[in-house]
C-alpha cells in the first residue's frame, strides 16, 4: 500500500458543549508514503497591525534604530520598504484613517465602518477555501490590543469581499478563550446541566475521556507523541488559568475575571487617551498573543489577525522598558510632555516628528511595538509546534505587517500615505526572506503578487481595469 494515513491532521478533543481542542501536528498525523514524503502545511495568513506607524526615514536605519527588534526573527521575516498607498486616501481625511482602513488591500475606504475590497487574508481564504475550511476551524479570527474607538478602521484589519468586517476583533483575553475553546456550554437554566459543569475543573476535563484514550496503549501513539499531547494539553490549562484566575474554587466561573486595563467604551471614552503602564500593556497584549499563537498551533484558525494598539492611539504610558535585560527607557509621557489629556499623549510625538532630530521618545515607543510583535511572532516559530514539511508555523504561514503612515505629521498627505512599513513571512517559502527591499512600488501591487505569483490564485485585488504591476523582488 503506497499511502498510511495514521491519524487525521484535524484530529480535535469535543466535550461539554461545543468545546473543540486541536491536537498540536505529531508524527501520526501526517501521510506519509513509502518514499518519506510528508503533507503540506496548511494555508494560513494574517495581518498584524501596529499603530502609529514607523516614520520611513528610520525605516532606513535597519536594525541600528527602532527596528532592532525585528533583527530576532530577520531568518523569517521579509522587510519591505518604499511601499505607497496613496490611492488610499479619500476626501484627504488623514492617515489615521485612510491609511489604517486601507492597510492590507491598499484599496480607498467606503465609509465609516466599512472597506473598499477585502484584505489579502480574506482573498487568500476564498480562493484557498472555495468550499470552506475543515470542519472545527474558526473561519476568522481577529483580536488584540487597541483604545480608540471612533472609527473601526482603526482597529479592525480584516475585511471581507464586500467590504464589510471578516469578524468582530476581541480584546478580552477570556472572550478570546472562550472563542477558541468552547462555545454553547450547558443552559445554566437547567440546574443538572449546571451542576455538572461546575463539577469540572476546567474545559480540559469535559474532553478527558478522549484524552485517555489517545494516551493509552490502544491508541498506537508512541511516547514521543504522547509526551508531546500531554505538554500541548498542560499549556492550554496554564492560559486557561491565566485568564480564570486561580483560587480554591477554580471552575470554569459564570463571568472571568475583569482584565486590568479598560475596554470598550471605558477605554478611551473622550478622546483623550488613558493611562496606562508598560507592565499593564504588556502582559495584557502577550496574554492576547499567546491565546491566538495557541489557536493557531491547535489548527483552530488559519486567517485572521491581531492589532497591537490602534490607529492614532492616544496613551499616556510610563514605566520602565527593558529589552534584552538592558534597560533602555523609562517612559513617562506625561512627565515628558508636560501638559495632560490628548496633547500628553504618546501620539503628539508622530505629528512633530523631526527628520533632522533625535525623535528619542517616539523612537521608544516603535522599539516597543516592535518587541511586542516579535514576541507574537517567536510563538509560531517554536519548533515544538512545526508543521509536517518539518517547518515552524511562521515560516509556513503568510504573516503580513504593516500599519497606518509613513510619516505622522498630517500636512502632506502624498508623504504621509508613502513609504508605509511592510513586512512579511515567507509563506512556505513563497516570498524571500532574511532581507530589506526597497520596492518603490503601490501596495496594490505588492498585494497581487502576493495573491497572483506567490500564492497563483486567480484573483485581482483593486480597480477591474488597473493592470497588475508585479513586483518581482520579493519573489523567491
Amino acid at each position: 500500500m503506497r499511502y498510511r494515513n495514521v491519524m487525521s491532521r484535524r484530529t480535535l478533543l469535543r466535550g461539554a458543549g461545543t468545546i473543540a481542542i486541536g491536537l498540536p501536528f505529531i508524527g501520526a498525523m501526517q501521510s506519509r508514503s513509502v518514499w518519506g514524503g510528508g503533507s503540506e502545511p496548511p494555508i494560513r495568513a494574517f495581518n498584524l497591525f501596529f499603530g502609529l506607524g514607523c516614520p520611513t526615514p528610520l525605516q532606513t536605519e535597519g536594525f541600528s534604530g527602532p527596528l532592532e527588534p525585528l533583527a530576532e526573527v530577520m531568518d523569517n521575516l521579509l522587510i519591505v520598504r518604499e511601499v505607497d498607498h496613496v490611492r488610499g486616501d479619500v476626501g484627504g481625511a488623514n492617515a489615521h484613517f485612510d491609511g489604517a482602513t486601507c492597510s492590507f488591500n491598499a484599496i480607498p475606504s467606503a465609509g465609516e465602518v466599512q472597506s473598499g475590497g477585502p484584505t489579502i487574508d480574506q482573498v487568500i481564504r476564498r480562493q484557498a477555501y472555495p468550499k470552506g475550511q475543515p470542519e472545527g476551524i474558526i473561519p476568522t479570527l481577529l483580536a488584540g490590543t487597541w483604545f480608540r474607538r471612533s472609527r473601526p478602521g482603526r482597529y479592525l484589519h480584516s475585511w471581507n469581499e464586500d467590504g464589510s468586517p471578516a469578524d468582530l476583533p476581541i480584546e478580552r483575553p477570556a472572550d478570546l478563550f472562550t472563542r477558541i475553546f468552547g462555545s454553547g456550554l450547558p443552559d445554566m437554566d437547567d440546574p443538572d446541566a449546571e451542576k455538572e459543569l461546575r463539577q469540572k475543573r476546567s474545559i480540559l476535563d469535559s474532553v478527558l475521556p478522549q484524552y485517555q484514550h489517545l494516551m493509552s496503549d490502544a491508541s498506537n501513539l508512541g511516547q514521543a507523541s504522547r509526551s508531546r499531547i500531554a505538554d500541548h494539553l498542560d499549556n492550554i490549562r496554564e492560559h486557561e488559568q491565566r485568564v480564570f484566575g486561580e483560587g480554591p474554587d477554580c471552575e470554569i466561573p459564570p463571568e472571568p475575571m475583569p482584565s486590568v486595563i479598560p475596554h470598550e467604551g471605558a477605554a478611551d471614552p473622550d478622546g483623550s487617551g488613558i493611562d496606562i503602564t508598560v507592565e499593564e500593556l504588556t502582559s495584557e497584549w502577550r496574554l492576547i498573543s499567546d491565546l491566538y499563537a495557541l489557536a493557531v498551533q491547535c489548527d483552530l484558525v488559519r486567517f485572521g489577525g491581531l492589532t497591537y494598539l490602534a490607529a492614532g492611539e492616544r496613551i499616556r504610558l510610563t514605566g520602565d522598558y527593558v529589552y534584552q535585560g538592558e534597560l533602555l527607557h523609562q517612559f513617562d509621557d506625561l512627565g515628558v510632555r508636560g501638559v495632560g489629556g490628548s496633547s500628553g499623549c504618546s501620539h503628539e510625538y508622530w505629528h512633530e516628528f523631526n527628520p533632522g532630530g533625535q525623535n528619542e521618545q517616539m523612537r521608544m515607543h516603535i522599539h516597543l511595538k516592535m518587541r511586542e510583535l516579535v514576541y507574537f511572532m517567536h510563538k509560531l516559530d517554536d519548533p515544538t509546534y512545526a508543521d509536517a514539511n518539518g517547518q515552524t508555523i511562521l515560516h509556513n504561514a503568510l504573516v503580513s505587517i504593516s500599519t497606518e503612515s509613513g510619516d505622522g505629521r498630517h500636512n502632506d498627505v502624498e508623504r504621509e500615505l508613502s513609504g508605509i512599513f511592510h513586512a512579511f513571512t515567507p509563506a512556505a517559502g513563497r516570498l524571500r526572506s532574511g532581507e530589506i527591499i526597497d520596492v518603490n512600488a503601490e501596495g496594490l501591487d505588492v498585494y497581487n503578487t502576493i495573491v497572483q505569483e506567490a500564492f497563483g490564485l486567480d484573483y485581482k485585488m483593486g480597480p477591474a481595469e488597473r493592470p497588475v504591476n508585479v513586483v518581482d523582488s520579493i519573489l523567491t
